[in-house]
């Protein structure tokens, strides 16, 4: 009876090791899934603060205090379409995109965002259906407040290229986005441009892009003159302030070449010369927004990487790079505080996907090292050092 209670109680012993071990692997793993899926997006984006302005505004003799308008900007979030969207990919990079928004929204509280462009990867071509199916995800992934609101400029993603776009893709996208050019909000104008429309080549949907932009361009000239003729008519008159510009392609320029930092374009593809029309707006577009709207600051997207570009009277231009990990291993966005006078920007990294993908094989190199230790394929790091330390003192 004795012999029989023995090899029963070793066999409960083997049990409680291995649901023990099981537990143990649990646990690893549900720490290490909770720290790269949550966790680490608020230990990044907790980095982030808003730029402050360097200056206050005067007004005459006396300091004013100008309301100061948070901005967010990202771009090219590409949500994968149906057909050359894998599963696996929509389910890693749209998880990125979603966790890093609304732990940026939770912690920045910004008023406004602006997305500049390329928000679906197949508007170009998609059905109907699946850009319901599209917009549906983009929406859960970029919920948002009441009182914060959503901006979205339009990318040759979305419509497709001057080539492809159409008159049917453009009220498509507009239907689900507020088709506004002109936003002003606490005294700042914003300008939204369909950039795929600026083309030059007298086409109807860009005929009627450029003269959108001249009346714009009209309403700015009577703010900052401060004129009310019947040349600028009775309506509302916008703030004096020289605009912010937003749109999908760059203004002009040879390359990246002058471009730094950590999240520009690879230095070996700095020095390719882009094409007018494809990679960034021709000569003769840019030169017609400088003229027609004298903007103070212009933020586009497009190439997925970061840059910043001096125009005309130095005015700059930031380019904002992807917001996706599928574009780039160190997405970010920008933070802008703003007033009518003044600004001031920064950016704010997301987590890198090398860092998550290091963490994840660690973890599983641990796990199968714990579990080859367990079944004795391998002494233990304890019993491996005192075995050394003997072998040290025979010697």
């Amino acid at each position: 009876m004795a012999t029989i209670s023995l090899g029963f109680g070793r066999q409960n012993f083997r049990l409680f090791k291995r649901s023990f071990l099981l537990l143990k692997l649990i646990a690893v793993v549900f720490a290490v899934l909770l720290f790269c899926e949550f966790l680490i997006y608020y230990l990044v984006i907790f980095r982030c603060n808003w730029p402050e302005l360097k200056t206050p505004a005067y007004d005459g003799e006396q300091e004013t205090l100008e309301p100061v308008l948070k901005a967010m900007f990202l771009a090219d979030t590409h949500l994968l379409g149906e057909v050359r969207g894998h599963w696996l990919d929509k389910l890693r990079r749209e998880w990125q995109m979603e966790r890093a928004f609304q732990t940026a929204l939770w912690w920045l509280q910004p008023e406004v965002v602006f997305i500049l462009g390329d928000i679906f990867d197949e508007g170009k071509w998609s059905s109907s259906q699946a850009w319901a199916d599209d917009v549906e995800r983009f929406q859960k992934m970029f919920r948002h407040p009441r009182h914060v609101q959503l901006k979205v400029v339009v990318g040759n993603h979305d419509i497709g290229f001057h080539y492809q776009m159409s008159t049917y893709r453009i009220k498509r996208f507009e239907k689900v986005f507020n088709p506004e050019r002109l936003f002003s909000w606490k005294g700042i104008n914003f300008v939204m441009v369909n950039s795929v429309a600026l083309e030059g080549d007298g086409c109807n949907i860009c005929s009627e892009a450029e003269a959108e932009l001249i009346e714009i361009s009209h309403k700015l000239n009577c703010s900052r003159e401060e004129l009310h003729s019947s040349q600028c008519g009775d309506g509302q008159p916008l703030p004096r302030s020289a605009p912010v510009l937003l749109q999908h392609f760059p203004l002009y320029r040879r390359s990246d070449a002058n471009c730094t930092g950590e999240d520009a374009a690879p230095p070996e593809e700095r020095g390719t010369l882009f094409k007018e029309r494809y990679d960034v707006l021709s000569r003769e577009a840019s030169q017609k927004l400088l003229w027609w709207l004298r903007p103070r600051l212009v933020l586009s997207g497009h190439t997925h990487s970061a840059c910043e570009v001096l125009h005309g009277a130095g005015i700059s231009e930031i380019s904002v790079p992807s917001f996706s990990w599928r574009n780039r291993n160190n997405p970010s966005f920008i933070m802008g505080s703003m007033t009518s006078t003044e600004y001031a920007l920064g950016k704010c990294y997301i987590p890198f996907e090398s860092t998550v993908l290091i963490t994840y094989c660690g973890t599983a190199g641990f796990l199968v090292v714990l579990i080859l230790i367990h079944f004795g394929f391998l002494d233990s790091p304890f019993i491996f050092g005192c075995q050394l330390l003997r072998k040290f003192k025979t010697v």
